[in-house]
């Protein structure tokens, strides 16, 4: 089968890109309008042109002919942790201008990745609203909560996948089985426990030239909402979701697990104190599946951890993109 022309919106770093490039898909444009991730994106898919506009101001004839379309739209505005506005939110509004460009250029299948948050009971008209102007738009949909742990990813991390396929190919999607066998945290990172490198001051990259790309971790303190949660996973569990932002990134299970003081307050172990590190940049990067040449590119640390956080792990990508070309064949 010849290699599937793919066209990426809200790419970020390309986790869901770098997945599907996996699974045999060739990338021919991709849109991304974060000015922070646009070196990260060009420099590890040079060949991969990026549109750098809002997707608001991307006229359909400008997105070149392809046979599907990906893209996780921003989940801010559906997150169960924001503020639930869903989509009378501006951001939960992209997911319409999504559509708009589905239906205009009719490829043979989509793929939108988004938040568990929009599964919520507030969020059913909007969601109805979403399944309608896709059928509407010409596709079959199929969308179901998985959890990347299943699929291969060492991290709960659970989101709705929507999958469509156009109705003339008359194609009765399934998704793919869990698979048998997780993988830890001991299998993702054991050997990044040591050359790890701490931020330079107000958590800018150290500069200092790790055995392991982007190996370095964010400093400082942890807030009363970090520390009303155990933050701690141990070696042979797979680790908390990899969040958007290096505050609330999960500490290393080189220590102990978090000592419960009283509802919503926990404590770091006494005297194991120095043990409690956030996960670094790198650690993160391969929770998510990343390979170890794939370079953040960045000069403040959290903009590593917020392209990480935002990525689709790329090995679950993997899986649901072959998913995809064996249904089309």
């Amino acid at each position: 089968m010849p290699a599937l022309k793919i066209a990426t919106f809200f790419s970020g770093a390309g986790g869901l890109d770098f997945g599907f490039k996996k699974a045999g898909f060739k990338l021919i444009w991709a849109n991304e309008y974060d000015k922070e991730i646009w070196d990260t994106f060009e420099y590890n898919h040079p060949k991969t042109h990026l549109d750098k506009r809002s997707i608001v101001n991307i006229p359909s004839d400008d997105v070149p002919d392809c046979d599907g379309i990906i893209g996780g739209p921003p989940c801010q505005s559906w997150s169960e942790a924001g503020a639930l506005r869903g989509i009378e939110d501006e951001r939960g509004q992209l997911f319409y201008e999504f559509i708009r460009i589905l239906r205009d250029k009719k490829p043979k299948f989509f793929l939108a990745e988004n938040v568990s948050g929009m599964l919520a009971a507030r969020h059913r008209p909007a969601l109805d609203n979403i399944i309608r102007l896709f059928e509407e738009s010409g596709y079959k949909v199929s969308f179901k909560l998985l959890n990347a742990a299943d699929y291969g990813v060492p991290q709960d991390r659970k989101r709705v996948i929507f999958i469509g396929f156009r109705q003339d190919l008359n194609i009765n999607y399934q998704f793919p089985e869990a698979l048998k066998n997780k993988v830890t945290l001991r299998d993702a990172i054991w050997d990044l426990r040591e050359n790890v490198v701490s931020a330079a001051n107000k958590n800018y990259t150290s500069g200092v030239k790790c055995k392991f790309l982007n190996h370095e971790y964010m400093t400082g303190g942890f807030s009363s909402i970090y520390m009303s949660r155990n933050r701690v996973r141990t070696w042979d569990e797979q680790s908390f979701t990899i969040q958007a932002g290096g505050r609330h990134a999960p500490l290393h299970p080189q220590a102990p697990k978090m000592q419960h003081i009283e509802q919503n307050k926990k404590l770091f172990v006494a005297g194991k104190e120095n043990l409690y590190r956030r996960l670094s940049v790198r650690e993160c990067a391969r929770i998510q599946t990343f390979p170890d040449n794939f370079e953040f590119i960045y000069s403040k640390i959290a903009t590593g951890y917020k392209m990480i956080g935002n990525a689709v792990p790329v090995e679950f990508a993997k899986i649901l993109g072959t998913s995809i070309r064996r249904h089309l064949k």
